[in-house]
């Protein structure tokens, strides 16, 4: 993964002062190093790319195990019929903090096929140290996919007259020569 440069740093306003900037940069050089950590170190499979306002990046790992509410109880589901765990982070250019609330939407086809293994939603997951939008995927055999990444513009408020004009277009990335292995996790 890399690490973005030439990124314009947002600019002192009557909502944030620069000390104030720099807290939002410790908090997103936080949420790197764990992003890092996961597509470096924990999973198969890992990459990001600049885009726009953001930085969009995936990891894959095997399936995994979750907590789910059904009829206001969480309930733990077992991954038994997928064998592949597609993660997906997008965060500001600017300060590389994570952002929630985006409605993000992944394709994953093989390059040697052209057969799509799943198209789909991805939800925002809650990660005892680093929140996501993820889903478990079936994949039918070990091969090289791209992923096709599509990411909505939010709908949510943004503060600031001066820094609040971002995230206001659609963004699109494909990661190509992906490897993914059922069988690894």
């Amino acid at each position: 993964m890399t690490q973005t440069t030439g990124v314009p740093p947002t600019k002192a306003s009557d909502e944030a002062a620069p000390h104030q900037h720099r807290m939002a940069q410790a908090q997103g050089d936080a949420y790197v190093t764990a992003l890092h950590h996961m597509a470096n170190t924990v999973a198969d499979a890992g990459g990001d790319e600049h885009v726009g306002d953001v930085i969009v990046a995936y990891a894959i790992e095997g399936a995994e195990g979750m907590h789910e509410m059904v009829d206001g109880s969480l309930v733990w589901r077992e991954p038994d019929e997928y064998n592949a765990h597609i993660e997906i982070s997008v965060r500001d250019a600017a300060d590389h903090r994570f952002i929630p609330g985006l409605e993000v939407t992944v394709k994953v086809t093989d390059e040697s096929t052209g057969a799509v293994a799943f198209e789909g939603r991805l939800p925002m997951l809650w990660h005892p140290w680093l929140y996501h939008y993820g889903a478990n995927v079936t994949v039918p055999e070990a091969a090289s996919y791209q992923i096709d990444v599509h990411v909505d513009p939010p709908t949510f408020h943004r503060h600031d007259k001066k820094n609040g004009r971002r995230y206001a277009e659609a963004v699109d990335v494909s990661f190509s020569g992906v490897k993914i292995d059922p069988g690894s996790g």
